[in-house]
C-alpha cells in the first residue's frame, strides 16, 4: 500500500476518533430514546460506527499507527474527535443536536478523500451514513417543532465545534495541504460551505434561528492534529469505557 501524504494520517485519525466516540454515544443513549424506533436506530448506528472504526484503524495501521493506540489505548487529550461529542449532559434534544453535526462533519471529510485504496471502503460506509444523516435530519425537524429553544441553544454550541472539526475557511484550493497533495478532491473551504448550507436550509422554515451561530469558527488557535480549539477532551471515564477495561475486570472476577 502506498504511503499517504503526511497530514493525511492525522486527518483520517480524526475521522476515526469521531466515529469511535460517536459509536460510544449512540450506545449510551440506545435505551434512552423517546420511542422504540429511536432505540433500535441508535443501537444499529453504534454497531455500524464501530465497524467503520475497525476498518479505518486497519488502514491507519498500514500507515504506521499503532492499532491498540487507535482503538483507545491513550490519554483523553490524545483523542481528535469532534468537540461536540466530548460530553452530552442534557436530554434527548441536546443529544440529537450534538451527534448530528459531528456525524455529518465526519462524513463530509471522509467523502472528500480521493484514494483508490479507500474508495470501496468509503462507498460502503456511505451506504450506512446515508441512513444516519437522513434520520438525524428528520429528528431535528421534529424537535425544531417540539422544542425549538433547546435545539437552537445546542446548535449554537455544536455547529461551531463541528466546523472546527472540519477545519478553517482559509483552507481553500491554494492553502489546503491535503487538497494540494491530491488526497482529497475538494478543499476544506468547500466542505464547510456544503455543511453550512445544509443546516441553514434544514432550519429555514422552522422556529430555530441560526443567526447567532459562529459560522466563522474555528479561531486562530486551531489545532490541526486534534481539529479543534482549546484543550477540552472526552473524560477519563469515557476512555475507560472505550478501552473496555470494565469488561476485562468482569472477565477476571
Amino acid at each position: 500500500m502506498s504511503e499517504w501524504p503526511e497530514p493525511a494520517v492525522d486527518y483520517v485519525q480524526a475521522i476515526t476518533d469521531t466515529k469511535l466516540v460517536l459509536g460510544h454515544r449512540y450506545a449510551q443513549w440506545a435505551l434512552s430514546g423517546p420511542s422504540l424506533e429511536d432505540d433500535i436506530g441508535g443501537a444499529s448506528a453504534a454497531q455500524e460506527e464501530i465497524g467503520h472504526v475497525r476498518q479505518l484503524a486497519s488502514k491507519l495501521e498500514a500507515q504506521g499507527r499503532d492499532l491498540e493506540w487507535t482503538k483507545g489505548q491513550r490519554d483523553p487529550d490524545e483523542f481528535a474527535n469532534a468537540a461536540c461529542l466530548d460530553r452530552i449532559d442534557g436530554d434527548w434534544t441536546e443529544y440529537v443536536a450534538s451527534i448530528a453535526p459531528a456525524d455529518r462533519a465526519a462524513w463530509y471529510l471522509l467523502d472528500a478523500i480521493d484514494r483508490d485504496d479507500l474508495e470501496g471502503l468509503i462507498t460502503k460506509m456511505g451506504e450506512d451514513e446515508y441512513f444516519h444523516l437522513e434520520y438525524h435530519d428528520a429528528r431535528l425537524e421534529t424537535l425544531a417543532e417540539e422544542d425549538p429553544g433547546t435545539v437552537q441553544a445546542t446548535l449554537e454550541r455544536t455547529l461551531p465545534q463541528a466546523l472546527a472539526f472540519i477545519g478553517p475557511a482559509s483552507y481553500d484550493e491554494s492553502e489546503d495541504p491535503l487538497y494540494e497533495a491530491g488526497f482529497t478532491d475538494r478543499p476544506i473551504s468547500e466542505i464547510r460551505t456544503a455543511f453550512i448550507d445544509h443546516y441553514r436550509e434544514l432550519f429555514a422554515e422552522t422556529d430555530v434561528s441560526l443567526e447567532d451561530v459562529d459560522w466563522d469558527a474555528p479561531a486562530d488557535d486551531w489545532n490541526e492534529t486534534r481539529r479543534r480549539t482549546g484543550t477540552d477532551a472526552i473524560t477519563a471515564n469515557d476512555v475507560k469505557q472505550l478501552r473496555g477495561e470494565r469488561n476485562a475486570e468482569f472477565a477476571l472476577s
